[in-house]
């Protein structure tokens, strides 16, 4: 069996050697496994750190790094991997997408592997995340649509009265379907990227995961949450994301844009901002009232930034572009 695990690097060259160390007992348990890891010009000396790191570990027989010139984003770097391998005479039968602040646990990839060899219609399988303490996260997911917005906003549950799951539910002990799973480790079937396409490059970083298994859940692929399986992450370690009341970066409002409008349309994101401010102005109501928390978690500019953003947009006619694929 042919696997090939992508590890997407960008300056966090110390991690991604971790990481890699963790694939190496999967390596040896299996056969026709083998690693890349993709340095999206992290411009730090990664690539050579990476480099020398897997020539003294003797794991040249099983990894390699692609150095790029150009960092266009999480999507475009993973697909640099995916696409080379695709076109080989001998592509591989299932892709592992890696992210560099993970930590693969024993035996992980083969339960992953041997869950996709029995369920045929699973063309997307993830594992049970857990964080640096051992906590265990969500990584089984349901997609946003305009109503998980109001309860995001309002924290009320308003969704669920409203039939909606919320989008990172708690999580299980039994493996389930589920509509997408966490891109920090995602193994894909090859046959999924040929029906489908790659990850969508028009996201920089954030959602691609859940524009891909959105995809590839209208071509009637299934997705699938495999607990017996275990990695941990360093959550927001190659972002910074989980970073308190820091600003958040452009492009993940850019990507919660093009997601929306791909997925239900320029009046679907529309109606996501609205019931954003509806859950938003609830939940001020409720904290008035002593119902709720005064707990700020939200970014620094948030509101600003999420609704200011999609307005421009708007009215500069930047929506038009999301809806395109930009998959080559």
């Amino acid at each position: 069996m042919q696997v090939l695990v992508v590890i997407l690097n960008y300056r966090m060259p110390g991690l991604a050697i971790e990481c890699l160390r963790s694939v190496k007992p999967e390596v040896s348990g299996l056969s026709g496994v083998r690693a890349v890891v993709v340095d999206n010009a992290s411009g730090d000396g990664s690539a050579a750190q990476i480099k020398a790191a897997v020539r003294e570990g003797g794991w040249s027989s099983w990894a390699s790094v692609l150095a790029m010139d150009h960092n266009d984003g999480y999507a475009a770097g993973n697909n640099a991997a995916i696409r080379v391998a695709l076109q080989q005479s001998q592509s591989p039968e299932y892709v592992l997408i890696l992210n560099p602040d993970t930590l693969v646990h024993p035996g992980a990839l083969g339960r992953l592997l041997a869950f996709m060899e029995s369920h045929p219609e699973a063309g997307i399988a993830g594992p049970a995340i857990v964080g640096p303490d051992g906590e265990l996260q969500c990584s089984a997911h349901n997609s946003p649509t305009p109503w998980t917005e109001l309860d995001a906003a309002s924290g009320a549950g308003l969704a669920r009265r409203l039939g909606q799951g919320p989008v990172s539910p708690t999580p299980s002990a039994e493996a389930h379907p589920c509509q997408w799973v966490s891109g920090s480790c995602m193994l894909v079937r090859r046959q999924v990227f040929e029906q489908v396409g790659l990850l969508d490059e028009g996201y920089f970083l954030y959602y691609d995961e859940v524009d891909f298994c959105t995809r590839a859940g209208r071509a009637g692929w299934q997705c699938w949450y495999v607990p017996e399986a275990r990695i941990t992450h360093l959550e927001g370690s190659s972002t910074g994301i989980r970073q308190p009341r820091k600003r958040r970066a452009a492009y993940w409002y850019d990507s919660r844009r093009r997601f929306f409008v791909k997925t239900y349309g320029i009046g679907g994101l529309l109606l996501a901002d609205v019931l954003w401010v509806i859950g938003r102005t609830i939940l001020m109501a409720r904290r008035l009232a002593g119902l709720a928390g005064n707990t700020r978690s939200d970014p620094a500019w948030f509101a600003w930034d999420l609704l200011g953003g999609d307005v421009k947009a708007l009215f500069t006619g930047g929506l038009a572009g999301c809806r395109r694929e930009a998959i080559e």
